[in-house]
């Protein structure tokens, strides 16, 4: 199993940035692979971005191909997600998740992380 604990959310003006982390424990970082997932209040649950721990690959939505850039702690187990030039539509609980590929796909992610509140104002 793997455990995920996420933080860094929070409220940042449009224009801004944030950074989320994913703290991973459980199994042995660098055997799976991280991905991101966002959703909106009345919407469902969007891919965001994925990245490997074993290769460090990776890919990003298209909506944020040019402003989130996603990164890895080998040494701290925790995944990053940097958020730049947020705009309203990046509004959204964050997720990380952790599967055996890198996929956009959610459902073949095993294991979810809480989710933190990411909140861009106008």
């Amino acid at each position: 199993q793997v455990q995920l604990v996420e933080s860094g959310g929070g409220l940042v003006q449009a224009g801004g940035s944030l950074r989320l982390s994913c703290a991973a424990s459980g199994r042995t970082f660098g055997s799976f692979a991280i991905g991101w997932f966002r959703q909106a209040p009345g919407k469902e649950r969007e891919f965001v971005a994925a990245i490997s721990t074993y290769d460090g690959n990776r890919y990003y939505a298209d909506s944020v191909k040019a402003r989130f850039t996603s990164s890895e702690d080998n040494a701290k187990n925790t995944v990053y997600l940097q958020m730049n030039s947020l705009i309203f539509e990046d509004t959204a609980v964050y997720y990380c998740a952790a599967g055996d590929g890198l996929v956009q796909r959610s459902y073949e992610y095993d294991y979810w992380g809480q989710g933190t509140q990411v909140t861009v104002s106008a």
